[in-house]
């Protein structure tokens, strides 16, 4: 959107309300991170009381390691079969179809068909038939740098003969390094019509960014907010047309960034790279997708116009129809031409997870 194109501004305008009129999509969500805490607490409430404090906004983990242990604590306790998959699915969708959320993009761990003894096809299956009318899910298979030197190499082999995986991720702790193995692998996916991922320029600098992008030749980055430690790194990722899935509140609490004034966001879409928005691992750190967007605005000062970039971002890199596509991107501009939009009241910030 030029500058001539901005919308109206209105001072009475709520956030929340603007936000909520735009189809939106979520592109970086982790299955397993992103069972709704509400589900444990009603099953065993002893174990997992309400409110528990890596949830609150003020929590920060102290390394990976440490928001690791609380998530697989918390995750493992739940997926013991295929039907919680199903069960968290559910819930997870209905709440982000509340808010306004048409297309997910969501993986799963690679490891648990081995920890569960059951198909990867069949955990996809009851997560996909978890999303409500309306909503459009893809599902990828996430794994570990190392997974494919374990028992794990026959079922990876296999993946392309999996008709309903739209792709893969890499993904874990990033001081691992990334094996010779995975650029094969992501090739002969990529071939066999998969989409590619992997997860660099989180806990690592902007060299890793550039490995996923020339080496493994991915055009989708989670995170990848570090290339903007490196300017030649960041025109790559512009002119390779790469998106980069973000997860700000993410950043915060796990002290990859060191507030929302310091998250390179902004300066990543100003410098041209396309970024989504997305929610990373609720479970952990209590986020919803609006609390992410508000953020942004309130925060990290994100103008109207860019937060505008994000939500068309995640159409455009959408597994969708070209026809579908169009659909929403209108629909975007339609909601933008309908409504003023809100006003940053600087005196009085709104308190969002942080």
């Amino acid at each position: 959107m030029h500058a001539s194109d901005s919308p109206p501004v209105a001072p009475d305008s709520s956030f929340r309300e603007w936000l909520r009129r735009f189809p939106k999509t979520e592109t970086h969500l982790h299955i397993e991170g992103a069972v709704p805490y509400a589900l444990l607490h009603a099953w065993r409430p002893d174990e997992f009381p309400e409110n528990p404090p890596f949830q609150r906004p003020e929590h920060r983990f102290a390394s990976f390691a440490d928001f690791d242990r609380v998530l697989l604590r918390h995750a493992l306790a739940w997926f013991t079969n295929v039907d919680r998959y199903h069960e968290a699915a559910k819930a997870l969708f209905a709440r982000r179809f509340a808010e306004s959320v048409r297309y997910l993009e969501t993986s799963f761990h690679l490891p648990m068909c081995g920890a569960l003894g059951v198909p990867g096809p069949v955990i996809i299956d009851a997560i996909r038939s978890a999303a409500p009318p309306g909503m459009e899910v893809r599902v990828f298979a996430g794994m570990l740098r190392t997974d494919y030197a374990g028992s794990l190499r026959p079922v990876i082999d296999d993946l392309e003969n999996w008709d309903t995986l739209a792709g893969v991720d890499l993904h874990g702790d990033e001081a691992v390094p990334t094996q010779p193995w995975t650029a094969t692998v992501w090739q002969r996916l990529r071939s066999a019509g998969k989409m590619t991922k992997a997860h660099a320029g989180e806990f690592d600098g902007a060299a890793r960014v550039r490995e996923a992008i020339e080496v493994l030749g991915v055009t989708r980055v989670a995170h990848g907010i570090r290339a903007i430690e490196d300017p030649a790194v960041v025109a790559l990722a512009r002119d390779r047309g790469v998106t980069f899935d973000v997860c700000p509140i993410s950043n915060l609490r796990l002290r990859v960034v060191p507030g929302w004034r310091e998250h390179p966001l902004p300066a990543l879409i100003r410098a041209g790279v396309r970024c989504t928005v997305s929610t990373d691992d609720p479970l952990v750190f209590g986020n919803t997708l609006t609390d992410e967007y508000e953020g942004l605005f309130r925060e990290a000062r994100l103008t109207t116009d860019e937060l505008i970039r994000c939500l068309k971002a995640g159409w455009e890199v959408a597994l969708i129809p070209e026809q579908d596509r169009r659909e929403r991107l209108d629909a975007i501009d339609q909601g933008v031409a309908s409504a003023p939009a809100p006003v940053l009241e600087s005196a009085s910030l709104v308190s969002v997870p942080s």
